[in-house]
């Protein structure tokens, strides 16, 4: 609780631990059967972000049933459920409630070694950070919105928010992993503030590095962005250092809160390029070298 993990642990005996999480949403995407794979795929993601393998899952539904069809909701449960059979979890049940608002997501259930589970915090100065998916899905939710996201982004997107992180959390595991997350709500650099939060060490982010959907910088301009994007900034930047070339709509792309984004974790340097090419070997091809972690300033982010 101290530190804001991605999801509880509980010890039941030297060789065995479990991991507990909880997630679900309103809807970013127009089609109940992706919604269903979204909200699953980030709901499981923050049992692979603590090094876990996920196990069981129960539904949780808010349903506005005398505003929409029952049929929507059947969708959005078909879409969830392949989601979870990808990912091997078995579905035990769940709970749903009427509401005016749509909401779907999942309380996860997953096992970890007690010995082996990832924290989001632990960077050593020297680690690589590298991270796994593309960030701006937040914009382009907005946009779509919006009604002025071109379809070809969104489709993109959509594949990436439903792209499961279990293979990369696999690949992780023969790697020396000191710190991981998943990039969610709090954007990029809201993640990476936290990790080095109350710790001796900063991290430096290359931004010519980080990996973002093409054709989002117009939409950054256009003020398609979240309104989470507005509260990440305020909350954190007071830690972040940006060089002067670093363009703005850069920054507002590092604040912005994603859907289901990919891990972000600490590794030795000399670990991470071989990781990183055999992310892009298993199709995670959007994997990158990000930065790097340093001895000071501590508890500061530099961007350049």
């Amino acid at each position: 609780m101290e530190r804001g993990d991605d999801a509880g642990v509980y010890k039941l005996r030297e060789d065995l631990a479990i991991i507990q999480t909880v997630d679900f949403f309103t809807p970013i995407v127009d089609d109940p059967y992706t919604f269903g794979q979204v909200a699953v795929a980030n709901s499981l993601s923050d049992v692979y972000a603590m090094g876990g393998k996920p196990v069981v899952a129960m539904n949780i539904i808010c349903f506005p049933i005398n505003k929409m069809d029952i049929s929507v909701l059947q969708e959005i449960l078909k879409g969830g459920l392949a989601k979870m059979r990808e990912a091997e979890v078995l579905l035990v049940g769940g709970h749903s409630v009427e509401d005016d608002e749509l909401k779907y997501g999942l309380s996860v259930t997953g096992t970890v070694h007690p010995e082996k589970v990832w924290a989001n915090h632990g960077a050593i100065a020297g680690d690589k950070i590298v991270l796994t998916k593309p960030l701006g899905s937040g914009i382009i939710s907005t946009a779509l919105k919006g009604k002025v996201a071109d379809q070809q982004l969104v489709d993109k997107c959509i594949k990436v928010m439903t792209s499961l992180n279990k293979r990369a959390s696999e690949l992780m595991k023969a790697a020396d992993i000191h710190a991981c997350t998943d990039i969610t709500g709090f954007g990029l650099l809201g993640h990476v503030c936290g990790m080095i939060e109350g710790s001796d060490v900063g991290m430096v982010i290359d931004s010519s590095a980080v990996p973002y959907f093409d054709g989002i910088r117009k939409l950054v301009e256009m003020g398609m962005v979240a309104g989470g994007l507005h509260r990440n900034k305020k909350f954190r930047l007071h830690m972040v250092d940006v060089a002067p070339h670093v363009p703005g709509y850069v920054i507002d792309i590092f604040f912005d809160p994603q859907t289901s984004g990919g891990l972000l974790f600490s590794l030795p340097e000399d670990q991470a390029e071989d990781l990183v090419k055999k992310m892009h070997a298993e199709e995670i091809e959007d994997a990158a070298i990000v930065g790097e972690v340093i001895r000071g300033p501590k508890e500061r982010v530099l961007v350049r």
